[in-house]
């Protein structure tokens, strides 16, 4: 004879067998074919990064405000990188990376706010001051540049990532490896999850899911201690994540 609770219990666990298993967080998309554009391109951080995408077998376009000058900082760079005014790098890729002076980064955003409507977006900018005490965090007033950023582009899937990386490093063509992890922050798991394949298509980088854009502020903020790390040690000091 079966009671109601041996109904219920029966009930329950066939309910838990429709449930699909929990994704695999390692299980990250082929990002390989996508035209990575990089705004900033041709500035230290902005540069390495394009070098080490590229040098992965990744098509590379390179954004300033001078088509020109993109260009000559994509013909020193090679690997088939291109160059061109910041307009024409956000229309003609997939994903966006934002790699522009803090002072410059809402301003620039809002003039391609067309450009780079229903395009993933990746900021990577640290709002930062300097004063003789060294390096400090600065709050903007939507609480960090990514958040600054999603405010701008409400037609864009905002991400923030690539904050803690050297640009000594990256752009070091004698060095195979970039041993270090990738903080990644979104609203949008299937958009983070895009963004750490493409951290992890440059050797010895891994893309770490980090939570929310609402936590970005202490993400972009922790580069003010890493540069006094590096100043102390004479380092290029990077982050690793560990038990994940």
């Amino acid at each position: 004879m079966t009671t109601s609770d041996d109904a219920q219990s029966a009930a329950t666990t066939a309910e838990a067998a429709k449930k699909k298993p929990a994704k695999d967080p390692w299980d990250l998309p082929d990002v390989s074919g996508l035209v990575v554009g990089v705004l900033g391109g041709t500035g230290d951080q902005g540069r390495g990064l394009a070098y080490r995408l590229a040098r992965a077998g990744q098509k590379v376009i390179i954004g300033s405000r001078a088509a020109e000058r993109a260009q000559a900082a994509a013909d020193e760079l090679g690997h088939g990188v291109e160059g061109a005014d910041n307009a024409e790098c956000a229309r003609r890729s997939d994903i966006v990376i934002v790699a522009v002076p803090w002072d410059g980064h809402a301003k620039t955003l809002q003039s391609l706010r067309e450009e780079l409507a229903g395009k993933l977006v990746v900021d990577c900018v640290n709002p930062l001051g300097f004063d003789k005490k060294g390096a400090y965090a600065l709050k903007p007033e939507e609480g960090s540049a990514a958040e600054q950023a999603a405010a701008l582009l409400p037609d864009s899937r905002v991400t923030a990532a690539f904050h803690h990386l050297s640009a000594v490093l990256l752009q070091n063509p004698e060095i195979e490896e970039i041993d270090t992890d990738v903080m990644v922050l979104g609203e949008s798991r299937a958009d983070t999850d895009q963004v750490q394949a493409l951290a992890a298509r440059i050797p010895g980088m891994r893309g770490i899911y980090a939570g929310r854009l609402r936590n970005a502020h202490q993400v972009e903020s922790l580069v003010a201690n890493l540069i006094s790390t590096n100043r102390r040690y004479k380092a290029h000091a990077g982050l690793r994540i560990t038990d994940v």
